[in-house]
């Protein structure tokens, strides 16, 4: 990364507000630097727009980080659609004891997420190409987390099968949660949800406490078969436009 990038993206982003000590605690250093990764790669490579730099801290880095605190000790977790590692490299860096899969179909972003890995020395993180139903049978957690990624009954529909038996699915969500668990709870239910709540996170460490959907399972996530399906069909979307890409070529 170029020192004229850094430099120019320096300018705009913040210093580390102190919630941000209380938080990241020994890995404080670590965070300064993610958060100075997001401000130039993230932004140059179209992780994270470049207005979003001013609130890199309040609106995204610690928004995510608080999450930690709802996590029992030495949990696995995946971050379904990770993107630019949001939630999952600020809870990381928050909870070094969780052992976190950062999930994410597109190489671009995989890319950078290695890189970030690599660079802060996260042994706790791994990085992950692929799609949340291709992952069904070979990765299984006790939580999973998304960030607004899609509506409430998608995130579900992609995450719980991944559950281990009475595994939770935490999902960032605005004001409207309260709202969403409303509209889509028939969706938890034929998904094996047997608990679902709205809680927040951050009370009193940070200005604006984060709202989290709470989704419990019970003993059998449900979902497997419909997500197994979902995979097959991509595969096979994939593979008919590869052979239709190969046909015009000829």
């Amino acid at each position: 990364m170029s020192d004229a990038a850094t430099e120019e993206f320096s300018q705009e982003l913040p210093e580390p507000p102190e919630a941000a000590r209380l938080v990241f605690g020994e890995r404080f250093e670590q965070a300064v630097r993610y958060a100075e990764l997001l401000a130039d790669a993230g932004v140059g490579r179209g992780l994270i727009g470049p207005r979003e730099v001013p609130r890199l801290w309040e609106r995204h880095i610690l928004n995510c980080a608080v999450l930690g605190e709802l996590l029992a000790e030495g949990v696995s977790l995946c971050d379904v659609g990770s993107g630019a590692g949001l939630p999952g490299i600020p809870v990381a860096l928050a909870r070094p004891d969780v052992r976190i899969t950062l999930l994410e179909p597109l190489l671009r972003r995989t890319t950078f997420l290695e890189e970030v890995v690599k660079e802060l020395g996260l042994e706790n993180v791994t990085v992950v190409r692929g799609r949340a139903e291709e992952m069904i049978g070979k990765l299984s957690v006790d939580v999973v987390t998304a960030r607004a990624v899609a509506p409430l009954d998608r995130l579900a529909g992609w995450g719980l099968p991944l559950l281990r038996p009475y595994g939770e699915m935490l999902a960032l969500k605005g004001d409207l949660a309260e709202q969403e668990l409303v509209d889509h709870k028939s969706a938890l239910v034929k998904l094996g949800a047997r608990e679902w709540s709205v809680g927040t996170a951050g009370v009193g460490v940070v200005e604006t406490p984060t709202h989290v959907v709470r989704v419990q399972v019970g003993e059998s996530p449900g979902g497997v078969k419909a997500a197994a399906r979902r995979a097959k069909a991509a595969r096979a979307g994939r593979a008919g436009g590869s052979a239709r890409a190969a046909r015009r070529r000829r």
